[in-house]
């Protein structure tokens, strides 16, 4: 399949978190390759966006979300689980999307191990687990899902857009009424259906 480029992810959030859905994540992790197929992601812009974490303007731990698209962007929440985040649009205009969970394909042995002997469907349906069974830590914030060879997005099958499923974001307490959350309907892997 094909890599995701940079005129990918430099796009509105939005319209990138719907597309993300179907798309590949892949993760080389000491040789042994994981994949997941997107099937829940949010978006959150800048500064306009209250639970963003550019709301409150460029700081060291919000920085990277001024980058270029296609960067990596890995937090903490609750002093407990990182978040996977993708950077979009233009350089200079922060946004990005939080991929929430991923269907597994690829790696799932590897994938238990991560995360600790978890039942298969349990292994990446949210955000927090997600990085836990990819192996994804602080260490990959900022790096180029473009360029890596560690980390990236590829291209998968078209999605039916009736398939397609929108909510409010999960988990914030401003800004929740909006409609930036993506998800596919009937996926057991969606973290809050």
């Amino acid at each position: 399949m094909k890599r995701l480029g940079r005129d990918f992810f430099g796009r509105d959030t939005a319209e990138v978190a719907r597309d993300l859905l179907g798309k590949h994540l892949i993760r080389k992790l000491e040789g042994d390759f994981l994949r997941g197929k997107v099937v829940e992601a949010e978006a959150y812009y800048g500064e306009e966006d209250p639970p963003s974490h550019a709301s409150g303007g460029k700081t060291p731990r919000s920085e990277v979300m001024w980058g270029k698209p296609g960067l990596v962007y890995v937090y903490l929440v609750y002093g407990i689980h990182l978040m996977f985040n993708v950077v979009t649009e233009p350089r200079g205009r922060p946004g990005a999307v939080l991929v929430r969970s991923v269907e597994p394909l690829e790696g799932l042995e590897r994938m238990v191990d991560n995360r600790d002997r978890c039942e298969a469907i349990e292994l990446t349906n949210g955000p927090g687990k997600l990085t836990e069974a990819f192996g994804i830590g602080r260490g990959e914030n900022g790096l180029d899902l473009i360029e890596s060879k560690v980390l990236w997005m590829e291209d998968g099958p078209n999605i039916d857009s009736g398939k397609i499923k929108t909510s409010g974001r999960i988990g914030v307490s401003e800004g929740k009424e909006e409609q930036l959350r993506f998800y596919l309907a009937n996926s057991k892997f969606v973290s809050d259906p």
